[in-house]
C-alpha cells in the first residue's frame, strides 16, 4: 500500500508540475503574441506590399496571373526607380493607377482572357508570408492589390517598398542590395525578427525529461 500510495504521489507531483509548466509556457506564449501584433503593426508601417489575385486556381489562370505580375512588375519597376520613401512610392502608385489597370488588362487580352482587372491601393489582412529569406507576420498592410477577374483564386506577393519584388522576384531570391534598402528602412528589432535565416526553435528538454520518465 505504501508503494502505491507513493507511486502516486509521484505521479500526481508530475502532473503538478507539467501543469504549472503549461501555465507558464501559456503565459509566455500570450506575451509573445501581443509582443508580435506591436511588431506587426509596427512594420506595417513602414512597407508597402504588391499584391496579385488570380481570378481562380485554375492552371490557366493561375499562369496568367504571373504574366501579368511581371508585366505590372516591369512597369512599376521603371516608375518606383529612385522613390526615397513610403510616401514618395505611394504617391508614384496613385499617379499611375490607371495605367496599372490597363497594363493587367492588356495582358489578360493578349492571352485571350476577357474578364478584366482593377487595382487600388488598401490596407488588407494578409496571413503569415515568407518571401525569399524574410517571414512577415500575419495583420493588416497597406498593398497595391491588383485583382483579376472575380480574384478567387492563390495570390502571388511581394514587398513594392522597399523594393524586394523586382530583383529576381521570379525566383523569390533577395539579392544584397535590396536587404540593405530593407535594413535601412526598419528598426534592427523588426529586420532581424523577419529574417528566417538561423533561427533555432529551442528544445523544451524539460518537457522531454517528463515525458520519459512519466
Amino acid at each position: 500500500m505504501k508503494d502505491k500510495a507513493k507511486k502516486t504521489t509521484k505521479v500526481l507531483s508530475r502532473i503538478c508540475i507539467l501543469f504549472f509548466i503549461a501555465f507558464v509556457l501559456f503565459l509566455a506564449q500570450d506575451k509573445t503574441t501581443a509582443d508580435n501584433d506591436v511588431m506587426q503593426a509596427q512594420i506595417a508601417q513602414k512597407i508597402l506590399r504588391f499584391h496579385v489575385i488570380a481570378n481562380s486556381d485554375s492552371r490557366q489562370d493561375q499562369r496568367v496571373k504571373l504574366l501579368v505580375r511581371d508585366a505590372v512588375g516591369n512597369l512599376m519597376e521603371e516608375r518606383l526607380m529612385g522613390a526615397k520613401s513610403l510616401e514618395e512610392s505611394r504617391q508614384i502608385v496613385e499617379e499611375n493607377m490607371d495605367e496599372i489597370v490597363q497594363t493587367a488588362i492588356d495582358t489578360l487580352e493578349r492571352e485571350g482572357y476577357r474578364y478584366g482587372a482593377t487595382a487600388s491601393l488598401e490596407v488588407t489582412e494578409f496571413p503569415e508570408k515568407t518571401y525569399g529569406s524574410y517571414t512577415f507576420p500575419a495583420g493588416r498592410y497597406e498593398a497595391l492589390r491588383v485583382v483579376l477577374g472575380k480574384g478567387e483564386g492563390h495570390n502571388w506577393w511581394c514587398v513594392l517598398y522597399p523594393n524586394l519584388c523586382f530583383r529576381g522576384s521570379v525566383y523569390e531570391i533577395v539579392d544584397e542590395n535590396a536587404k540593405e534598402e530593407l535594413r535601412e528602412v526598419l528598426s534592427t528589432e523588426e529586420y532581424e525578427s523577419i529574417f528566417r535565416s538561423g533561427r533555432v526553435l529551442p528544445r523544451l528538454k524539460f518537457l522531454e525529461y517528463f515525458k520519459k520518465n512519466s
